[in-house]
């Protein structure tokens, strides 16, 4: 059956949802490029930006995003849709949407999405999975949107 996002959810109608912790779900670099995967215009620049990674993100920031694309997509087992929250950050949503635009691994550079938006993907057996909605802050009060960017790119 499909994965996919419920209907009106908001915090105060969920009740009785299993929460469950997952380092796969964290903040970390998911994978990290060679300069000759790059478009020559911007490989310094993801280079540059990439270069403050630390030995430990270098070393399981990979891991951790096959294991979450191996948790969080794909359609579920069994005959009923199930519906799933991942709270993340910016560079796992970054990846997962890159996985579903079928986009290089080295793609997730630039794909930027506010703190508190929601990205949303479905799953569907036998059809390329779909983003819905991809950094949709209309939840958020207006003084609490595009927190994570520089003024410049408020739009």
């Amino acid at each position: 059956m499909a994965r996919r996002w419920p209907p009106a959810l908001g915090l105060g109608r969920v009740r009785n949802v299993p929460l469950r912790v997952s380092h796969a779900a964290g903040d970390y670099v998911p994978y990290l490029p060679e300069k000759d995967e790059l478009p020559a215009e911007s490989a310094d620049f993801h280079l540059r930006f990439l270069a403050g990674a630390t030995d430990e993100e270098r070393n399981h920031g990979p891991v951790l995003a096959r294991q979450a694309l191996d948790l969080f997509t794909g359609p579920v087992d069994g005959d009923e849709d199930r519906y799933e929250l991942v709270v993340t950050h910016n560079f796992l949503v970054a990846w997962l949407v890159r996985d579903v635009m079928h986009a290089p691994k080295w793609r997730w550079l630039g794909l930027n999405h506010c703190n508190g938006a929601l990205t949303v993907i479905r799953y569907a057996p036998g059809r390329p999975a779909s983003i819905l909605v991809s950094n949709d802050m209309r939840h958020l009060p207006v003084e609490l949107r595009w927190t994570g960017f520089p003024p410049e790119l408020h739009i």
